[in-house]
């Protein structure tokens, strides 16, 4: 997930469009969720496991290993990794009608160095995902959603930082793709994304992503899994600036992964209801002249940030003014938390937004929803969309097919 210092490009990239032809966009399109917050913990998404350890200290996956007891922290993981997501939910997720799960994994499940707090163990996990989504009709993206030196300097990419690191150090890099070789051996995926949200619009993390791309791209293709799908994301950058990136014939079988939130900024927060649906009816353009297949990997329901820790732990929300530095917009109550608390205008206007927001995407080769669940945020869980109604049983289903006429 992007966090705040992202907000400086959320809110121009509607009203870019590209007037390259559209190619690779197929009629199958991609319809899924994000299985976050198991194998990488975010604050928010199980704040229970960091209120657990009593320490304010602990705000990431890094630091919930620094900051306690090994054993205490190892057991805590694995019940969790062992129960928030089961192969019920594969079933139940394969049951909404949904053909694709993306599985964020951090690359301390595969390598720690000296000195690194990163708790072991989810590999068992992530093979139990793979065989579950072939047993039940899933394509699974695995997801390389934290790199030595993060990054982005997000938590959920493992540990939190002013500014990332990852770029800085050719040995960040060379760890990086050491690992992304490994998984590319050792885990038959259809389709592997290299890397998440690297933090584009901070200096010098660009060029070193681009090469990554290609790179990655190469340690795929002699893997022995070389016809899987490689999947980019595009580090925060307008889509019209990556025309012309890793296309054939050069390059085969690579898609495009955009991030699309309307809760990271002040003015995002300000905007109303129907403001929010215009601007995702506003991506049709952009989204469906693309040259790549291309994937709105992330995206979200809500309309604020007022998920408890969203902006990390600790850190208040925009919306309510309980951030340092932001203004009182409105109330939280009744906006997060849990759905018995939501209106019924609110839940039709969860519904539109879905509906506006699905629909656009399909404009491109389609989306996977962040995320599957959630301890205390319902207007992010799909799983609670569909219990409470705002999430149609079938995706297909349409209550406003004109919504964004």
């Amino acid at each position: 997930m992007a966090f705040s210092r992202s907000i400086l490009f959320t809110c121009c990239l509607a009203v870019l469009a590209s007037a390259a032809p559209t190619l690779h966009h197929r009629a199958d399109k991609v319809r899924g969720v994000n299985l976050g917050g198991w194998l990488v913990l975010e604050p928010w998404i199980t704040p229970s496991i960091f209120d657990n350890t009593g320490n304010d200290q602990i705000v990431d996956e890094y630091t919930f290993g620094q900051f306690q007891d090994h054993g205490k922290a190892l057991s805590v993981l694995r019940k969790h990794w062992d129960t928030w997501i089961t192969e019920q939910d594969f079933i139940d997720i394969a049951d909404a009608g949904l053909n694709t799960v993306r599985l964020p994994i951090g690359y301390w499940a595969f390598d720690v160095s000296e000195g690194e707090p990163y708790i072991q163990g989810q590999i068992p996990y992530l093979r139990k995902a793979l065989d579950w989504g072939k047993a039940h009709g899933l394509q699974v993206i695995i997801d390389l959603h934290g790199a030595p030196g993060s990054q982005n300097g997000f938590d959920n990419s493992g540990q939190k930082m002013d500014f990332p690191q990852w770029h800085t150090s050719q040995a960040n890099v060379d760890r990086t793709k050491a690992i992304m070789e490994r998984i590319a051996n050792e885990f038959d995926a259809p389709i592997y994304a290299p890397l998440n949200e690297p933090a584009g619009f901070d200096d010098g993390v660009l060029p070193v992503t681009k090469q990554y791309w290609k790179d990655a791209y190469g340690v795929v293709r002699a893997s022995s899994h070389p016809n899987a799908k490689v999947l980019i994301h595009d580090a925060f950058q307008p889509l019209d600036s990556w025309q012309g990136f890793m296309t054939p014939p050069d390059f085969q079988n690579v898609a495009m992964d955009k991030h699309i939130y309307q809760v990271f900024s002040d003015a995002e927060n300000q905007m109303s209801e129907d403001q929010h649906i215009q601007t995702a009816c506003g991506y049709a353009q952009q989204l469906s002249s693309f040259d790549l297949e291309l994937y709105i990997g992330e995206w979200s329901p809500a309309k604020t940030d007022c998920a408890r820790y969203l902006n990390g732990r600790g850190i208040g929300a925009r919306y309510d003014g309980s951030k340092a530095g932001s203004s009182f917009i409105g109330s939280c109550d009744g906006l997060t938390g849990s759905s018995s608390t939501f209106s019924r205008e609110y839940k039709t206007f969860l519904r539109k937004f879905w509906e506006a927001q699905t629909s656009t995407y399909e404009k491109a080769n389609g989306w996977i929803q962040w995320a599957w669940k959630a301890e205390e945020a319902d207007d992010w869980s799909y799983q609670a969309g569909l219990a409470g109604g705002w999430i149609p049983q079938d995706p297909t289903d349409r209550k406003y097919p004109n919504i964004c006429s």
